[in-house]
């Protein structure tokens, strides 16, 4: 089993992976869903970590999600454009593999 993230955010993209994290960058909540749904259907994909502002963007497909499968797992992740959620996630990068940026 594999993560995916599906960000919004540049810098959560890189950082992610820097830890080893695959991601796709998704600018719109039509390419999120689209991404999401790819997601679903990829048998190794066990968890999809979805940044904060794009996760509210697409809600109802979550929720859905969420409430109707027991796999892959959804967790939310600070990474919108502005500066603490960019240090949160570097946080997670220190935290996940010793190094900080």
């Amino acid at each position: 089993m594999r993560f995916m993230l599906i960000s919004d955010s540049h810098d959560a993209l890189t950082g992610m992976r820097l830890a080893g994290v695959e991601g796709v960058l998704a600018e719109t909540a039509e390419q999120a869903e689209a991404e999401i749904k790819k997601c679903i259907e990829d048998e190794t994909v066990g968890i999809i970590l979805i940044t904060e502002s794009l996760a509210s963007t697409c809600r109802q497909t979550l929720d859905e999600l969420k409430l109707g499968r027991s796999r892959p797992l959804v967790v939310t992740v600070p990474g919108s454009k502005d500066d603490k959620c960019s240090d949160d996630v570097m946080h997670y990068v220190h935290e996940a593999i010793g190094i900080k940026i």
